[in-house]
């Protein structure tokens, strides 16, 4: 079977984007996924974006993401600005528009074109509630500076969800940790039963972190949106970032700019990119 692809990036976290408008999700989407997905023996990727048609009135179109183990996420920040430009530069009737409007698991999302490849995403509310990531045997919230032992370590962690669960800790510096050796069991932590995101962050200065993350179902990848607005969340609920502020975050892959608003709503600005586009037969 031959089908057409997009290779898209936001700040590095990259995925290969299929238009699945019209024919809706492969039916072998998870095996597709795990096989395109593997890095030097496919494509390479952090998984596969399917751009399905909008399921609200309204919208513009929907995101549904597959991580590279082929299990499916709720949200993905870089990957919705990656849709935004998809859309805007594929579909005409977006080319003119400076917003749109796109569905995913976790909800419509609002973004806006700032400039050539850069979008701005209203992310919506986080939540340090246990029952919204979900997170057992930790108390209901809110998960701020709690304690997790973790291979019979105890890490201060801040729990937060943006749609889809993360665990924020701050560490001396984030260059020479060994993700591979701690990232698998904060992800698969049994007080976390749908596997958690795990955030890494040096604190720099009140508008400026450095972090790296350990993605569930992609290990390490080298940025991811959702993870950069936990950050922030995290440390505005600790009182080391300001709120109403931006706050820059260094990833591996490139920078992102976060800013908490009232109602601990999210906004995210960041790059969107096509690295090329191409037909492949499986």
């Amino acid at each position: 079977m031959k089908f057409s692809f997009t290779k898209m990036q936001g700040c590095a976290n990259d995925y290969i984007y299929l238009d699945c408008r019209t024919s809706g999700v492969p039916e072998n989407i998870v095996p597709l996924a795990r096989k395109l997905s593997a890095r030097h023996f496919s494509v390479g990727a952090d998984g596969i974006i399917c751009i399905c048609a909008p399921e609200t009135p309204g919208a513009d179109g929907t995101m549904r993401i597959f991580n590279a183990d082929g299990s499916e996420a709720q949200m993905c920040g870089n990957g919705i600005r990656c849709v935004a430009e998809w859309l805007h530069v594929h579909e005409p009737a977006c080319a003119a528009k400076p917003v749109l409007k796109i569905d995913t698991r976790s909800g419509r999302k609002t973004l806006t074109r700032m400039g050539e490849e850069l979008w701005q995403v209203e992310m919506g509310a986080y939540s340090t509630r246990a029952a919204d990531l979900p997170a057992v045997n930790m108390g209901e919230g809110p998960l701020v500076r709690c304690p997790l032992t973790v291979d019979g370590k105890t890490w201060e962690v801040t729990c937060i969800s943006v749609g889809n669960p993360h665990c924020v800790t701050l560490v001396p510096e984030v260059d020479g940790l060994k993700l591979e050796a701690i990232g698998p069991a904060f992800e698969s932590h049994p007080n976390f039963p749908e596997r958690i995101n795990t955030e890494f962050v040096e604190f720099v200065d009140r508008t400026h972190l450095k972090m790296r993350v350990w993605e569930r179902g992609s290990g390490e990848t080298w940025a991811c949106g959702t993870g950069t607005c936990a950050t922030v969340a995290a440390l505005v609920e600790q009182g080391l970032c300001p709120a109403g502020e931006d706050v820059h975050v260094a990833l591996r892959g490139g920078e992102l700019t976060i800013r908490v608003l009232p109602g601990r709503q999210l906004l995210m600005t960041g790059a969107a990119s096509t690295v090329y586009e191409a037909v492949i037969e499986v």
